[in-house]
């Protein structure tokens, strides 16, 4: 049997390659695109953990406080407990280096007791340079830098890091083996001493003699409040949590082309059936069982699936390599910054890829191959046995789209939009299954037209709906795909340049830290706001003070913001009501994420953690967007956070101009006054909104930068398909013009009525597409994108994108069919009907 079906099927496709290219391109981009972001997310998350590992080494556990540390005093206790066998004092500072360029280049400084660090953490011991004393890593001037570190500052002698009181210079004196993002290891006191963390640590790593209870010395400990013990590898297991909506969301989409590659297969392999009627009712007639006939069509789809998933799999692999040449491994998320990791091959990811592009093959040609089993041999022979769909698949579009509507409204599942997911495939699915029907309905709406041709054209469409589902599934599937991505990238861009209008009403923002972890360090000196405020051509300067704290271990940390707010109402983009603020708590204002996360609505109290651990109860006043923080951020009056933390420090400065007011002379005064008072010109920069607009959009851009490949190959591969079916089924149909020959239509009447065909089905799939693509648009802007991301944006519709997506699909057809029906008019049509005789 086995042996039959390949010698019927092989030459089959080996012999009409062309016919079958679209199906084979379509499933080789959709396994090569989902293979390569499997690969770049994998390989990325492997080296981020072996750098974690590098960094933390391997204790039992380790105890970690707010991101300001926690008192050392812990340190004795536990390095004394009886069932500890070591313990480390880390202290973890994130600072900028001044290069020779005077750039700023992020550097992990991390402070050690060598003493004890060495059988925990053995990658971070200071590895003496040739000629050095090994007592120089106790030496207050020395740093020992990784091998990232020495490759980004081109292996510089000395480097100059920023402080809390200004530039503090080391000599670099040897090296460690740790990994992964750039990183300088010194002794712990002098971390202490230079970087304000005096009396302070970051973390302590535990290990404990074998056999010990880890649940009861932590109990024995009797931790601190806002100590907490933490396992080693917790920093990359959040990592990895918090990018998999990401890296969820661009597999769905880099199997979209897999997705589009099944209809095309549908396409493909129902028109080899219709051609092919004659010859498969002669197999039947000669013993070929109906079971075999269906098992016949399915092997041919099923090595189009392995051809298709195998190149797939070679191409994904090359395009994984040059995703990590040049993503550095994050895709545009960010997820992964200054990781530039190998290539990692999975040998079962590779499996599961080529099963499923060969799963999608295989169901693509299902349809076709049941019609094949279907089929009456002897009714077939005489050109009367033509399938008709069965009557009880008519409700199956019906029923998938009522199915959708229920799935788009449950909640995500493990915090991903499974269901939401479930709910576009229901989608997709039931328009494309009620295609016939629809392209019936809208036919039938139309008048007759008067010109012979063009009424040809209309009812041949109009009764050979069956045949429509075959030629537009392909446009349909495609289209609306490509709607829908164009909707929601659309939506979300409009969302975020209104959000940004919204959120920097000042006329010149002033800042020191790029990046949160940093925020800390280098920060500008409070008195820098009171000599903005009082530069010649400034009308007011308001401060804004960025801090971290941990709301919950499982997750990252929350971005806390200070600031001066006169009315959250205009100042705040609220997506709530706004409450009155109760005497006995601190009023706070929560973003949309850190609301869905930690279900904090507006008139909850929750006990707030302050950057040095302690707790003061809170109240919600009201909930805004964000669309920086993914995990979530909580915005208070600055003159709260004040009072509460005695923290004066700020990172950015809010100042508005007077009218013809000369910028550069109000950015030469502050960058004086900031001289004065030990800052660095290099760490201080000026932008104004419409600078920081465009570099925001930038990022947008480069986030979003995977999805517009993504789109523009399923739209390429939806035209091809196009030119694949309409070409296919213009050759089949040479009887038919043999007879309109016969009848008296001239070549270019039958050219008129080819074309007007085309522009009937494929107007009437591009508007089912469009129709469809909004439906899915809709799903994945107010449930996909709230429920990966935790933030809400609003829909916008970009018509003028849409119609030119409509106007290339209908254009693409027409044209295909044109061409395609000169091909085979090209020829003798009078001979055509000669088989019929």
């Amino acid at each position: 049997m086995i042996e039959l079906l390949k010698q019927l099927s092989w030459p089959e496709l080996r012999h009409h390659p062309w016919r079958n290219a679209a199906a084979l391109l379509a499933v080789m981009l959709g396994v090569a695109l989902a293979f390569s972001v499997q690969l770049i997310n994998q390989s990325a998350l492997s080296e981020f953990s072996s750098a974690v590992r590098s960094v933390n080494g391997q204790p039992d556990f380790e105890l970690r406080g707010q991101r300001g540390g926690f008192d050392e005093a812990l340190y004795e206790r536990v390095a004394t407990h009886a069932q500890v066998d070591i313990a480390s004092p880390v202290v973890e500072i994130d600072t900028f280096v001044i290069d020779a360029q005077k750039q700023r280049v992020p550097m992990r400084v991390l402070g050690i007791d060598p003493l004890v660090a060495g059988p925990l953490s053995p990658a971070l011991m200071p590895q003496p340079a040739a000629g050095v004393d090994r007592a120089a890593m106790f030496d207050e001037r020395s740093i020992f830098i990784n091998g990232p570190a020495r490759l980004r500052l081109n292996d510089a002698k000395s480097l100059r890091l920023q402080s809390q009181r200004g530039l503090v210079e080391f000599a670099v004196r040897g090296g460690v083996a740790a990994g992964g993002v750039p990183i300088a290891v010194i002794d712990i006191a002098t971390a202490q001493e230079r970087f304000g963390w005096l009396g302070k640590l970051s973390r302590i790593d535990v290990r404990l003699k074998p056999g010990t209870n880890r649940s009861q010395v932590i109990d024995e400990l009797k931790l601190p409040e806002g100590v907490r013990a933490a396992s080693p590898d917790e920093g990359a297991q959040r990592v990895s949590n918090v990018s998999r909506a990401y890296r969820v969301n661009l597999t769905v989409l880099a199997l979209v082309a897999l997705f589009t590659g099944a209809f095309l297969v549908f396409s493909i392999l129902s028109l080899s059936v219709a051609k092919r009627q004659p010859q498969l009712a002669l197999l039947g007639v000669l013993g070929l069982s109906a079971r075999q006939r269906m098992a016949l069509v399915l092997a041919e789809s099923a090595l189009l699936g392995c051809a298709g998933s195998l190149v797939g799999l070679l191409l994904g692999t090359a395009l994984a390599a040059l995703g990590l040449r040049m993503f550095a491994g994050d895709l545009g998320g960010g997820y992964f910054p200054g990781i530039a990791p190998p290539l990692h091959f999975d040998v079962l990811a590779a499996l599961l890829y080529f099963l499923l592009g060969v799963a999608a093959a295989v169901l693509g040609g299902w349809v076709p191959a049941r019609n094949a089993q279907r089929m009456a041999p002897a009714q077939a022979l005489k050109g009367l046995g033509t399938v008709q769909p069965a009557s009880h698949m008519r409700w199956f579009g019906p029923a998938l789209l009522l199915a959708s509507l229920p799935l788009a409204l449950l909640p995500p599942i493990a915090e991903m939009p499974l269901a939401a997911y479930l709910s576009v495939a229901c989608l997709l699915l039931g328009g494309i299954a009620c295609v016939p029907s629809g392209i019936g309905l809208l036919l039938r709406t139309m008048r007759p037209p008067e010109n012979a041709l063009a009424l040809l054209a209309v009812e041949r469409a109009r009764h050979q709906r069956q045949t429509a589902t075959v030629a537009v599934a392909g446009v349909v599937a495609s289209l609306s795909l490509a709607v829908a991505l164009t909707v929601m990238v659309a939506s979300f861009r409009d969302s975020v340049t209104r959000w940004l209008d919204a959120l920097l009403p000042a006329d010149l923002y002033a800042h020191a830290a790029t990046s949160g972890g940093a925020g800390d360090i280098v920060v500008l000196p409070p008195a820098l706001v009171n000599a903005a405020a009082k530069a010649p051509g400034v009308t007011r300067a308001k401060a804004q003070r960025v801090a971290s704290i941990t709301l919950d271990p499982q997750r990252p940390a929350v971005g806390l913001i200070a600031r001066d707010i006169d009315d959250p109402a205009t100042e705040l983009p609220l997506v709530s009501d706004l409450l009155p603020a109760p005497k006995d708590a601190t009023p706070i204002y929560v973003s949309e994420a850190l609301s869905t996360l930690y279900r904090l609505t507006p008139g909850a109290r929750v006990q707030l953690p302050l950057p040095d651990g302690r707790r003061v109860p809170a109240f919600v006043r009201a909930v805004w967007r964000d669309y920086v923080r993914q995990h979530g951020a909580i915005t208070m009056h600055l003159a709260d956070y004040r009072r509460l933390t005695a923290d004066d420090r700020v990172n950015d400065i809010a100042i508005w101009l007077a009218p013809k007011a000369d910028v550069n002379a109000v950015q030469a005064t502050l960058r004086e006054a900031a001289r004065k008072q030990g800052l660095d010109d290099a760490l201080l920069e000026f932008a104004a909104p419409g600078e920081i607009r465009a570099v925001s959009l930038r990022i947008f851009d480069r986030s979003f930068a995977v999805t517009y490949w993504l789109q523009a190959v399923a739209i390429a591969i939806g035209l091809f398909g196009i030119a694949a079916s309409f070409s296919a089924q213009v050759l089949a149909r040479r009887k038919e013009f043999g007879l309109l020959s016969h009848l008296g239509l001239t070549r270019q009447q039958v050219l008129t009525v080819v074309g007007a065909e085309g522009a009937v089905w494929t107007a009437a799939g591009a508007l089912v597409g469009l129709l469809l693509g909004i439906g899915v648009s809709v799903v994945l802007v107010h449930v996909v994108n709230p429920q990966s991301f935790h933030w809400t944006m609003d829909m916008l519709l970009p018509w003028g994108r849409l119609l030119l997506l409509c106007a290339a699909v209908i254009i693409a057809g027409t044209s295909t069919a044109l061409l395609a029906g000169r091909s085979a008019a090209s020829r003798d049509m009078a001979l055509a009907v000669k088989e019929d005789w």
